[in-house]
């Protein structure tokens, strides 16, 4: 008995921080959504106010188009990374490889958005050396595609760290067995390596999603708050000078909740279809 209360007091300081930072702010963002100012009463009017105006509605989609593709493709260059570097074990250069990896994933923000800038920035090294060769800079960091390729960059390190502990459970056993029933490398990789998989690359899917989507301070350092994405509207809506309104800011925030609450879901759905006891 003295060994629960002493196991529960330990642990007691984390559900209190949890319940601080994450739960109150949840309860409290979920309230205020349905404030109206104006009315001083509780109500949908917020919503019907972001769900009819274009510009909130430019910002959810572009917020999802920005993620859903940087995710993809950060998941899928991830997963090809990460099974480089294993295939080079055991090496200094994995353990090198790794270790770098690790210390580039630490790197975003807004110095990552300044690294960018001082690279494919309008008289940034790139552009400035490509108008001395007479060639027009065909990638702005400021445009919809340099944003993209931002934020591809600084998904990349955390989709192979977290890929790599996954490859572990491929076998080199089930690439020979594979073979020696006749079937190729491309058989193996979406009969066998695919479902092996798939409830990590789901799993790791919505962590860059999430990643992605929340994403402040790198968008905001790069358009300096012009390009439309709903994690730059919240902030303008908690912070501006002009359009204040942080009931409506809790209400976008109520969205992306859901909004990301959605995909969590079905990313759980398909892994459950390919679990990896369903393969033994």
């Amino acid at each position: 008995m003295k060994a629960k209360i002493l196991a529960i007091l330990c642990i007691s300081p984390f559900f209190i921080i949890f319940f601080l930072f994450m739960l109150a702010p949840l309860i409290y963002i979920f309230v205020n959504a349905f404030y109206v100012e104006d009315l001083q009463s509780y109500s949908l009017a917020n919503f019907i106010n972001i769900f009819s105006s274009r510009f909130y509605m430019q910002s959810l989609i572009n917020s999802i188009q920005l993620s859903f593709f940087s995710s993809i493709i950060a998941l899928f260059v991830g997963l090809l990374a990460a099974y480089s570097i294993q295939a080079l074990s055991p090496s200094r250069l994995e353990a090198f490889l790794l270790s770098l990896n690790t210390m580039i994933s630490n790197f975003s923000g807004v110095p990552l958005a300044f690294a960018f800038i001082i690279v494919l920035g309008t008289n940034g090294v790139f552009s400035v050396f490509l108008r001395t060769l007479g060639i027009e800079p065909f990638i702005s960091v400021y445009s919809n595609l340099g944003i993209n390729i931002v934020y591809i960059y600084f998904q990349l390190p955390l989709a192979i760290l977290l890929l790599y502990p996954a490859l572990k459970m491929l076998e080199s056993s089930q690439l020979n067995a594979c073979k020696m029933l006749g079937g190729s490398s491309v058989l193996y990789f979406f009969k066998i390596a695919l479902p092996l998989l798939s409830p990590a690359l789901l799993g790791v899917f919505v962590i860059l999603f999430a990643n992605t989507f929340g994403a402040y301070a790198t968008i905001y350092a790069l358009s300096s708050g012009s390009y439309n994405v709903a994690a730059l509207r919240i902030g303008s809506l908690i912070a501006g000078d002009i359009m204040l309104n942080p009931y409506l800011a809790s209400a976008l925030s109520l969205i992306l909740v859901l909004i990301m609450l959605f995909i969590s879901l079905i990313a759980n759905f398909l892994s459950k279809r390919y679990d990896f006891k369903d393969f033994k």
